[in-house]
């Protein structure tokens, strides 16, 4: 379907708006602006131009920046200052992330094509993560045990792991930066960070706010580049302590693969097949709104997309018809329209990759009820693709089980609660899932029996510093955010101190 059959869509066209010169990225090492001596540089998704020129990383820079990591460790200027003291940083990189909202949004929204206003909303909610990670350098505690008996006294303490690889994805390069960073620092470890070569700049920018809140040298340092070989040394290397993760669940795999030859920590959030599960009971015209929201948001580009929803037949075809008629009111088009909604696909391949989960499912039977291809933009060109609303899908369509990370959303139904539970954990993936229903009975049961990381009910992608969040089965291990995720860059030590000289000679004296 081309963009002639679709004129009742909203689309923005470009607008006249003066680019920012190309960012030009360096790596951050020991607390020094290091060059490089090659560059790659990142094509805007949305607009066609060179938008950074990045340096780019090696195993020696990488091998520098893990080193530098591991003396920041050891000499302690991290890790064994007061949790006051981490905490008074981590609250200046808050203030610091709030005044340079615009600089860092309209970068990141050049590098991704994700909207303006989603970036603002990104960038100045990161500061409420940094904010909470203050309050748990301050607050984490361990336990003392004093029921031993008179002369012993067991004390078990929490420690920070020691240096950590954070490697981070495209899609959300500044806000999964920090769901990582600041609980990593809070907890005292220190850190080599690698981000998306597609994304890099947020998170130089984010070094430049570390280095003037007065973040000792070497706690964070950042590398630019390529998974290999600087990912794949950061996830090998013998003086990293652990590895977190965020993207695709091959890589995740992989990563888990080179970590085991050190069996160094792994963290992972990988990818997901979020499914809403619609009950007939259900405040309707709120959970198509959500839907809407769920599978359009950050151009479907989202591991937490709600890519597929569970219907009941009752009500499948009115709440299809309805959620088609929203679609067509969301505003695709110039991420630098502060309207836009959705923005571009983050590279052509990807959309060609889109677009081939879309035809297999056409061809295998399924309806096409709404997009269907790529979108041209007025002034913008092709690398858009239109709102995708695909029914009839079963659940043994490619499209049903993985992980399109496009703006296509796919319809099964189902007639029992049972059914609709079955439908939900019949995948590999378990990161998220929702129920609609007015029935509070109806909610309880499928949250605790829906295997998945975060449920919602009667709502969609609502987060919180305080919550963890994290998958089960192939879309990953460990949590982030909230204290679960905080204690993941924390090692358990028992201290038994003994009392006095009571203890028992183990040797017989001889007589």
């Amino acid at each position: 379907m081309d963009l002639e059959t679709m004129n009742d869509l909203t689309i923005n066209t470009a607008i006249d708006y003066a680019l920012p010169s190309v960012f030009a990225g360096r790596h951050l090492i020991d607390g020094k602006w290091v060059e490089g001596t090659e560059t790659f540089e990142r094509v805007s998704p949305s607009h066609g131009t060179v938008v950074s020129a990045s340096a780019k990383g090696n195993a020696a820079v990488t091998e520098q920046a893990i080193l530098a990591a591991r003396r920041a460790f050891d000499a302690g200027v991290w890790s064994r200052i007061s949790g006051k003291e981490r905490a008074t940083v981590l609250l200046r990189v808050a203030d610091l992330i709030e005044a340079n909202v615009e600089r860092i949004a309209v970068q990141e929204t050049l590098e991704s094509g994700k909207p303006i206003s989603q970036a603002r909303g990104e960038v100045g909610g990161a500061a409420d993560l940094w904010r909470y990670a203050a309050s748990l350098a301050r607050t984490t505690h361990g336990d003392s045990h004093n029921t031993l008996g008179e002369d012993m006294l067991g004390v078990v303490v929490k420690e920070p792991i020691g240096v950590v690889s954070i490697i981070t994805p495209w899609n959300f390069p500044f806000w999964i930066l920090s769901q990582k960073l600041p609980f990593a620092l809070a907890a005292g470890c220190t850190v080599v960070v690698k981000p998306s070569e597609m994304t890099p700049s947020s998170t130089v920018m984010m070094g430049e706010l570390l280095v003037e809140a007065g973040l000792p040298a070497g706690v964070c340092n950042i590398v630019l580049g390529y998974g290999e070989p600087v990912g794949s040394l950061m996830s090998t290397h013998s003086d990293v302590d652990m590895v977190t993760f965020t993207g695709s669940t091959a890589v995740g795999k992989l990563i888990t693969q080179s970590a085991s030859g050190t069996l160094k920590k792994v963290a992972l959030e990988l990818g997901g097949k979020n499914p809403q599960v619609i009950f007939p009971d259900a405040d309707l015209e709120s959970a198509a709104d959500a839907v809407t929201f769920g599978v359009y948001f950050n151009v479907g580009q989202c591991c937490n997309s709600s890519s597929r929803i569970i219907v009941h037949e009752d009500i499948a075809d009115a709440f299809v018809a309805r959620v088609v008629a929203l679609s067509k009111q969301v505003k695709f088009g110039d991420p630098l329209d502060p309207s836009t909604q959705v923005g571009a696909i983050v590279t052509p391949e990807h959309n060609a990759k889109i677009d081939g989960y879309v035809q297999a499912a056409i061809a295998a039977g399924a309806k096409l009820e709404l997009g269907g291809g790529a979108l041209s933009v007025d002034g913008l060109g092709r690398q858009f693709y239109q709102p995708t609303i695909i029914s009839g899908v079963t659940p043994d369509m490619a499209i049903a089980r993985e992980e399109v990370f496009g703006p296509v959303l796919s319809v099964l139904t189902f007639r029992t609660l049972d059914e609709a539970i079955a439908l939900t954990n019949d995948s590999n993936y378990g990161l998220s899932a929702g129920v609609w229903s007015e029935n509070v009975h109806t909610c309880l049961e499928f949250a605790r029996r829906a295997e998945a990381g975060t449920v919602w009910t009667n709502t969609w992608m609502d987060g919180y510093p305080e919550l963890a969040f994290g998958g089960m089965k192939q879309s990953g291990q460990g949590r982030e955010i909230g204290r679960y995720g905080f204690d993941e860059f924390l090692e358990v030590k028992s201290m038994v101190m003994r009392i006095g000289r009571s203890r028992a000679p183990w040797v017989e004296a001889c007589a």
